[in-house]
């Protein structure tokens, strides 16, 4: 299979170029850092898959429509397409200014936009295809100090939910999906912008990144579902801004909003200079952060998720042995 992975030089998406090699898959490579992608590229190729890295920024329609086209010359027919390219900067609304805001909005959400358009426009004339969004629970609730991101992957639900709509009524074989994650051990940490006073960190509980590659995977080889929901905080977030009053909600993000995205160490002054929002940073960075000590690399709940109708047919098929059993003894 052709497989392209948007922001897949480091994190989520290079764990998922890993895992789409195993597979022996091809993996167009794109993101803006060429340190970081041509480590990916040789990760890719050591885990026995075919990688073409090519620098892209998924803000500029015109770039990523370009890697399209490369990646579909140099490796044929795209088959699978994975948006996960992201972009944050951790700072309450007011320290935040309009270029920074349009720079998180115009990398994570037009990001998705410009490479959804780019797959659809060579897997509708082939009728096949499947387009993989990587979501966050933030897309179902915003938290503080990540208003722009929270709004980003607000939007992409939307968006998604109206191409998904649009495929449905033509009647396409191109499916549209998305993967809704929870924190995740990623270098993210380490080079997203902020303007808090101590080191940023990933909300707990924290999950290794391969854990959403998999299920990025997962999804894409069962495109037909609406949605996938990673880890049991993904699927209480998700659940609980639909159940629970929202009020509730907010009174307890803001009281634990800022210091749950925060460690016990002072940021200083060069960490809060040196971050990824309008330039890569130079080097290869990897898929870990620093929190492997507290970051689990399963999750129970991905694997119900995965497993629904199994488990509901062992359900029905339990509940007949059941009323049998009973039917019997009357």
């Amino acid at each position: 299979m052709v497989v392209v992975i948007t922001g897949s030089s480091a994190g989520v998406g290079r764990a998922t170029a890993r895992e789409f090699a195993r597979r022996g898959d091809a993996v167009a490579l794109l993101a803006r850092g060429e340190d970081a992608l041509n480590g990916a590229a040789r990760e890719v190729e050591q885990a026995g898959g075919w990688a073409l890295a090519i620098p892209t920024d998924v803000a500029d329609a015109a770039q990523v429509e370009a890697a399209a086209q490369r990646a579909t010359t140099e490796l044929g027919d795209i088959d699978v397409w994975v948006n996960c390219a992201m972009a944050s900067i951790l700072a309450p609304i007011w320290e935040i200014q309009p270029d920074e805001f349009r720079r998180v909005t115009e990398a994570t959400y037009l990001g998705q936009v410009h490479g959804t358009m780019s797959a659809l426009r060579r897997m509708r004339p082939r009728d096949r295809g499947a387009i993989v969004q990587v979501g966050s629970a933030l897309a179902y609730r915003g938290i503080p100090l990540q208003s722009a991101y929270c709004g980003a992957k607000h939007a992409i639900r939307g968006f998604t939910d109206s191409v998904r709509t649009e495929l449905m009524h033509e009647k396409s074989n191109v499916h549209i999906t998305s993967v809704h994650l929870p924190a995740l051990n990623t270098t993210q940490f380490r080079m997203v912008r902020t303007r808090m006073p101590r080191g940023p960190r990933p909300v707990a509980p924290v999950y290794q990144p391969e854990v959403a590659a998999r299920a990025i995977v997962w999804a894409s080889d069962h495109p037909q579902r609406r949605e996938l929901w990673v880890g049991g905080s993904t699927a209480m977030t998700i659940l609980g801004s639909r159940l629970a009053p929202g009020a509730l909600v907010d009174r307890y993000l803001a009281r634990t909003g800022f210091d749950g995205q925060q460690t016990d160490e002072p940021a200083g002054e060069e960490r809060r200079r040196r971050d990824y929002l309008f330039e890569p940073l130079p080097g290869d960075h990897g898929a870990h952060g620093d929190f492997d000590g507290e970051s689990s690399d399963r999750s129970r709940q991905v694997w119900l998720a995965e497993h629904r109708k199994l488990l509901a047919g062992a359900g029905a098929l339990a509940a007949g042995a059941a009323a049998a059993a009973g039917a019997l003894r009357r």
